[in-house]
């Protein structure tokens, strides 16, 4: 049977070090000692309505869930090289909340956090909000799903990105960027996907000035364009845009239909473009 520790306050380093088979409920980890990494190696762990206010808590742990639990501000680097977990109905804050972990499924969470999911691998966010200045940093094989987000420097270096039914409100996101597929979603920005390869967007709405350019296998798919002059310069791409785009610069290959364009520029290019730009 599990160990259970309930109702209690720790502040002193390493308090419940390699802590393994156990249920953590109702527990404080804060006060004067100041005491670093509570949670270090632990294994086989379930914390439920516990609050984190020091540092490190949560390094080199497996096999974990946490429900219903807060970090905040205090709690920096929070959750570092852990694999397998479980985390639902929490509030992760401080900076560098997850890094260099595996195998994790947020749910219905809130996270803020100017560092969020730097290296990560095989993690899946569904119903959350995230606030995150640089989000999901060179990380590999990621789901979002119904996710609200808002940042600036987004998705960057990323390979094997999955994000479905949500709202990213964010800057030049996806900056170098291999395998990504958004679908239904809302992208709005600016510089969007510069440098990308293997680009696809389905059903989306795209936001913002000079979207899409030096792209490599860049593909829309029934999108919509608002504000977005200057795209595709330099992209190979194929796009099927419902509406209007402010303006069109310099593609260099593949074809880009619309309703309407309200500027097709093609000069002063530095390399050989031959993308088409078709008008329904």
């Amino acid at each position: 049977m599990a160990n259970i520790i309930s109702n209690q306050t720790f502040d002193a380093e390493r308090a419940l070090y390699n802590l393994t088979d156990a249920h953590v409920v109702a527990c404080r980890f804060e006060g004067p000692a100041d005491g670093e990494s509570a949670l270090k190696e632990a294994r086989n762990i379930g914390l439920n309505q516990c609050r984190f206010s020091l540092r490190y808590p949560l390094w080199h742990v497996q096999q974990f869930t946490m429900t219903n639990c807060q970090m905040d501000e205090k709690a920096r680097a929070a959750i570092w090289y852990a694999q397998s977990g479980r985390i639902v109905e929490s509030n992760l804050g401080g900076i560098k909340a997850l890094r260099e972990c595996q195998d994790v499924y947020l749910g219905q969470c809130t996270v803020d956090s100017p560092e969020f999911g730097w290296k990560c691998q095989n993690i899946r966010v569904y119903d959350s909000n995230i606030q995150a200045e640089y989000l999901f940093l060179d990380s590999r094989d990621v789901e979002l799903t119904q996710v609200h987000m808002k940042g600036k420097y987004s998705f960057q270096y990323m390979e094997n990105l999955v994000i479905s039914d949500s709202v990213l409100d964010t800057k030049d996101a996806f900056w170098h960027s291999k395998n990504v597929t958004v679908k239904n979603s809302t992208v709005k920005g600016e510089y969007l996907a510069w440098f990308s390869d293997g680009l696809t967007m389905i059903n989306c709405k795209i936001i913002g000035t000079q979207p899409l350019c030096y792209c490599k296998n860049l593909k829309l798919i029934n999108c919509t364009m608002e504000g977005t002059d200057l795209a595709f310069e330099y992209s190979d791409v194929e796009a099927d845009v419902i509406g209007h785009i402010d303006s069109v610069k310099n593609p260099r290959s593949g074809c880009i239909t619309a309703d309407s364009v309200g500027e097709i520029i093609t000069e002063d290019s530095v390399m050989e473009c031959t993308g088409k730009v078709m008008i329904r």
